[in-house]
């Protein structure tokens, strides 16, 4: 893993990084015990990159790292500066090495309590580069070929 940068990489505010209000018009059935956002991601809206909101400005580099690091091998963990950011509150880019371990991050450590401050995770597709985006594309046309072919074999045994 890459140490902690202090980088000066300005994040321009985009839709997607907004945090969605919980869903409460759920059928009772449909109702977890935690209350959640509707959102539906596609495979162009997932990334191995992430946006953290919310982290106090207590200098909580490493431990943020730590943090992160128990859910998958982390590439880099970037403090960025992002214009609409609360007080006294960073925004920190992490890069995973894989697509499922930040998706395994995000629905974890979401909306999470970190030394004192809510955390708000975000995908951040626009960080990207393109052989990134082919590799994720990539990767899930063989995930969809694979469950295909399973089901395929499935119907011919029925």
């Amino acid at each position: 893993m890459e140490d902690v940068n202090l980088g000066n990489v300005v994040i321009q505010p985009m839709e997607h990084h907004k945090r969605l209000g919980h869903c409460f018009t759920r059928p009772a059935y449909r109702r977890g015990n935690k209350p959640t956002a509707v959102k539906a991601y596609t495979i162009n809206d997932e990334s191995q990159h992430l946006l953290v909101f919310g982290v106090p400005s207590l200098k909580l580099d490493k431990e943020l790292s730590k943090r992160f690091s128990k859910y998958g091998p982390v590439k880099s963990v970037k403090r960025v500066q992002y214009p609409d950011v609360e007080p006294f509150t960073e925004v920190f880019h992490i890069q995973y090495l894989s697509l499922s371990n930040a998706r395994f991050a995000k629905k974890k450590l979401d909306d999470m309590s970190f030394y004192g401050g809510i955390l708000h995770i975000c995908y951040a597709p626009e960080l990207e580069s393109i052989e990134e985006t082919r590799n994720k594309l990539n990767h899930r046309r063989k995930q969809v070929l694979l469950k295909l072919y399973k089901m395929q074999r499935e119907q011919n045994i029925e």
